[in-house]
């Protein structure tokens, strides 16, 4: 209500009921304490944020707001604070906690991760390619350097699948100086002069360089728009960090290697005594071979579809709505036994082992529709109570709270999903994958010109997607970690797409200039595209399968089945974009071909 205070001021008086009188004692204390303001808000506009001068907190539940108001502004924020008492109930849909020391392990855990992967694969550019290797470490550090000075400036906080993205950016960020040393490996073996192949390189790399980078972020851009939380961070850094690979190797890889060249008595090689002659001279067909392929993937596709038919996915709260705890003890514990056990008491619940034998994951819809600290703080003393014995002797519940006395045994973390937002995260994880789909199928369409190149290439999405998902219903019930299906295995999903389309695209891309140069011949300068695009295509493989099984080994259990997916999509896409994107493109092409004659 708009009033005046003892000075005749204009003012503005609150009074709350018992309920509301303790919440606002404690919360205008910490504002005392914390000499911070308590802002008043309505539709995300501020209208004032005044300070608590009452030390101890405002008890009674009686407070009054003055200032040098006007009698209007009064009235505004009267009304402010009548609109916000209207009857519109608040739910906690999706809610996280996590306590100091998993917090803790988990950076721990992510920088390690990173810097051993940084550290493979600054050494392996250097072994691979020389002192153009060296040259390529240093764009690439540079490139860390940006993505870090971008995401301070943005203010953002880096989580765990944050420092994943960025990670996973160091594997992809080799691939542009891949492809352009190879190509002027290439320029080079036809005769030309350094400078020229040195030039001819960069221009000619130049297209592969942008769609693939292009399509990896078009599918980042559909994981920032339908994810949510962490995952929005991890789609964050990885369209930062295709931004800040394209011009580090484009201008500064271009920069460096120009600068040294040109120097008097320099030669630079883009490779080293032990790699010269690796992929030289390969005469692999492989359109011959493309019907081995065909029944091999058919096989083993058919048999994932029938395991998710029979078996289905271990699917998350994140699709089903609950919640869960991720819980520590002392010595190792039987999941199946402490499962019978909370069943009993819960009514529904699973336990599975979380990494080391002596963590679990407890899963539970108990009271899921209900809101309230009250029912957390039931179901934290229920579980308590249920595992009271598994942990030591003088085990208290505080010690046992996330965030409590003790850091390393208790509920380490845990997480509620309403079923509403479970539900709308599946819809969003299928429009995700759909929408991703359509984008990059048009876009191809775009650049090639040919509807058989877009559809060879959402061949073989389809073909690694349907891979993973067989892989995981097959596996999730004897695998070692965690694999259940959540919002970080959708990331992973599209990030395969994104993987299998940069390959596919960089492939077809070599076949469009062979073909347009030399015609098709029958299919024999696809082969030949085939072949010369082999050492780029195995070399990038290989570093990002290595900065994979980093974030896997050293990342912690949090992300080892999104990381397993990954792995899965990377070997399996490298496949597909030469055993099922380019036949099924060729396939298609092939009475148009015959048709005209080439």
């Amino acid at each position: 209500r708009d009033q005046f205070d003892q000075f005749n001021r204009p003012a503005v008086g609150m009074d709350m009921n018992v309920k509301g009188a303790k919440e606002w004692e404690k919360l205008t204390n910490e504002a005392n304490l914390n000499n911070t303001g308590i802002a008043i808000v309505l539709d995300n506009k501020v209208y004032t944020a005044p300070g608590v001068t009452t030390v101890g907190g405002i008890s009674g539940g009686s407070s009054e707001i003055t200032g040098t108001f006007t009698v209007n502004e009064t009235k505004d924020i009267a009304n402010v604070l009548r609109a916000g008492k209207l009857p519109a109930s608040a739910e906690i849909i999706d809610s996280f906690v996590v306590g100091p020391s998993l917090g803790q392990e988990a950076i721990d855990s992510g920088f390690m991760s990173f810097l051993i992967a940084m550290i493979f694969v600054l050494i392996w550019m250097i072994f691979y390619y020389g002192k153009a290797g060296i040259f390529a470490d240093i764009a690439l550090i540079f490139n860390i350097v940006l993505i870090f000075g971008v995401l301070a400036s943005l203010g953002a906080v880096l989580t765990l699948p944050g420092i994943a993205g960025i990670v996973l950016t160091i594997g992809m960020s080799v691939d542009a100086n891949v492809l352009i040393f190879e190509r002027i490996k290439e320029e080079i073996a036809k005769g030309k002069g350094k400078g020229q192949a040195i030039a001819d390189g960069f221009a000619n790399a130049l297209s592969s360089i942008l769609d693939a980078n292009i399509t990896t972020g078009l599918t980042a851009l559909i994981l920032l728009v339908f994810g949510s939380g962490p995952i929005k961070g991890f789609a964050t850094t990885l369209i930062i960090g295709i931004l800040t690979s394209l011009f580090t190797a484009i201008f500064i890889t271009r920069l460096l290697v120009d600068w040294y060249s040109s120097g008097k008595g320099r030669s630079l090689d883009f490779s080293t005594a032990l790699t010269k002659n690796l992929f030289k001279n390969l005469d692999i067909r492989f359109l011959s071979k493309r019907k081995v392929a065909y029944i091999l993937s058919f096989i083993l596709v058919a048999v994932g579809i029938f395991s998710l038919t029979t078996r289905g996915l271990d699917q998350g709260v994140d699709f089903v709505g609950g919640r869960n705890y991720q819980i520590r003890f002392v010595d190792p514990v039987n999941p199946t036994e402490i499962t019978g056990e909370l069943t009993e008491v819960f009514g529904s619940a699973s336990a599975k082992t979380f990494g080391d034998a002596n963590q679990i994951m407890v899963s539970t819809k108990y009271k899921v529709d209900v809101q309230g600290t009250e029912v957390d703080d039931e179901i934290l003393n229920t579980l308590f109570t249920a595992l009271q014995k598994y942990l030591p002797d003088g085990t208290t519940y505080e010690d046992f709270i996330p965030g409590g006395t003790n850091g390393d045994i208790g509920v380490l973390k845990y997480r509620k999903v309403g079923p509403t937002i479970a539900d709308d995260i599946k819809q969003n994880a299928v429009w995700a994958i759909v929408g991703s789909l359509a984008v990059v199928f048009l876009y191809i369409l775009l650049r090639f010109r040919k509807w058989q190149y877009s559809l060879g290439a959402v061949a073989a999405v389809f073909h690694d997607v349907l891979f993973v998902l067989g892989i995981f219903s097959l596996t999730s019930s004897i695998m070692p970690f965690n694999m259940e299906i959540d919002q970080a295995f959708i990331a992973a999903i599209l990030t395969v797409i994104g993987y299998s389309l940069n390959d596919t695209v960089v492939v077809f891309d070599r076949i469009r200039e062979m073909v347009n140069e030399r015609g098709w011949k029958g299919g024999a300068n696809i082969n030949n595209a085939l072949n010369s695009t082999l050492s780029r295509t195995l070399n990038t493989s290989l570093t990002t399968l290595v900065v994979l099984l980093s974030i896997f080994i050293f990342g912690g259990e949090t992300l080892r089945g999104f990381m397993f997916a990954m792995i899965v999509g990377v070997v399996v896409g490298t496949y597909s974009s030469l055993f099922i994107a380019t036949p099924v493109m060729f396939d298609t092409l092939k009475k148009k071909l015959l048709e005209d004659g080439k």
